[in-house]
């Protein structure tokens, strides 16, 4: 039996409803992890470009645009456990340019920026409320990486009420195994994994 065979026997990878209110979710596009000249980041320049595309769709329509970016206080340094694990990520400080959103993804004044600590943009944050207030009922997720900040934002999404979609060529990594491997399972698992122009065509539809 295929790999695909077996996912479907299990019953997965079933498509999954789109509502009439999608919000978006960029994930820490920052230049922390936009830029190369900081070890922690990867080449996300054509990801952003299409990620600006579906932003500006949305504000057209008057739908929610929320960037996320990990910021930290010096003083969480030595007492959060992820930042023992991922070291690099303790450059991630509170007023660095780091952490600041890359401004090649057209962020304009009214979207809302959403601090985090971990890699999941609902945990511990104010994203499902901004969701929720919005009448959101769709979560577009795009940003980086796939196989962390994205995943754990997509499986939170989903848990959260979420109907999920993931635009793959708006999600960037540093390796291409793991992007490739995370898509695959986020698509039998969490969401529908589809593209950029779909995403303009399903908003310019609503």
């Amino acid at each position: 039996m295929s790999q695909s065979d077996t996912y479907k026997a299990a019953g997965f990878g079933v498509s999954v409803p789109r509502g009439t209110i999608p919000g978006i979710v960029i994930v820490d596009f920052s230049y922390g992890f936009t830029d190369l000249q900081y070890p922690t980041a990867s080449d996300a320049a054509a990801q952003m470009a299409r990620t600006k595309e579906i932003c500006d769709a949305a504000r057209t329509k008057g739908f929610p645009v929320i960037f996320t970016t990990i910021a930290y206080h010096p003083g969480e340094l030595e007492k959060l456990p992820w930042l023992k694990k991922a070291t690099g990520m303790r450059a991630l400080l509170e007023g660095t340019r780091l952490v600041k959103i890359d401004a090649a993804t057209g962020i304009q004044p009214e979207d809302a920026i959403v601090t985090k600590k971990g890699a999941s943009s609902f945990f511990g944050s104010t994203l499902n409320a901004l969701l929720t207030g919005a009448g959101v009922d769709t979560v577009v997720v795009t940003g980086a990486t796939t196989s962390g900040c994205v995943r754990a934002t997509v499986v939170d999404a989903v848990q959260s009420g979420y109907n999920v979609l993931i635009p793959r060529d708006c999600c960037a990594d540093r390796a291409e195994a793991p992007h490739e491997a995370n898509l695959y399972d986020m698509d039998q698992k969490y969401g529908d994994v589809t593209d950029s122009a779909d995403i303009l065509s399903w908003i310019e539809s609503l």
